[in-house]
């Protein structure tokens, strides 16, 4: 079976510090902010607990390309610079760009942006630099609670496809059959989307 690589993000270990979206800055330096922002699950403030006292709650709820398995964006994309690859990465190649913007409005997801500096648009390709020479994506590397792990998703002797057999997961918008491949397991109170 050919390798499906995705994304787990496991919402009890997430603490919101944001070490991932300075990461995807250092190691991506884009020109709209990171690829990746964390957000809370309701979009209150991000330093705001949820509850009442002694069962208060901070729920975070990290945010990038969805690296899809049907990408809206790339169909949308009149040069074909956003493509998907075997291995299931969704990869915009900006010298194929010409910035006329389609993808930002077809992504659901929000994960596309608009650099009026370059004329171009950005999204996250996974550190695909990175995966192509055998290593994880940057954001995972610096992750300080140990809530995002990078996997093949179609490895069923992986240890992430048994911690997703053992927890309760959800993709976002599946009403829109895009095959999100970032999956995130719910923390005890987590909503769904």
């Amino acid at each position: 079976m050919p390798k499906r690589f995705g994304l787990v993000i496991d919402q009890e270990r997430c603490i919101g510090c944001e070490a991932c979206s300075v990461a995807c800055i250092i190691e991506n330096n884009p020109a709209t902010g990171p690829f990746i922002r964390v957000q809370t699950i309701g979009g209150e403030s991000k330093d705001t607990p949820k509850g009442r006292y002694q069962e208060l709650k901070m729920e975070f709820l990290p945010r990038l390309c969805m690296h899809c398995d049907s990408p809206p964006c790339a169909k949308a994309c009149p040069n074909h610079a956003i493509k998907k690859r075997p291995d299931g990465l969704v990869i915009l190649y900006s010298e194929e760009c010409n910035g006329c913007q389609l993808c930002i409005d077809a992504c659901p997801y929000d994960a596309i942006s608009y650099s009026a500096d370059s004329g171009l648009v950005e999204k996250c390709n996974f550190c695909f630099h990175r995966i192509d020479k055998g290593l994880e994506p940057f954001c995972v590397i610096c992750c300080q609670g140990q809530a995002m792990y990078f996997c093949d998703l179609n490895d069923s002797n992986s240890k992430i496809v048994h911690l997703l057999a053992r927890r309760s997961t959800y993709k976002l918008k599946p009403e829109l059959n895009t095959g999100p491949a970032v999956i995130y397991c719910r923390s005890n109170e987590a909503r769904r989307l």
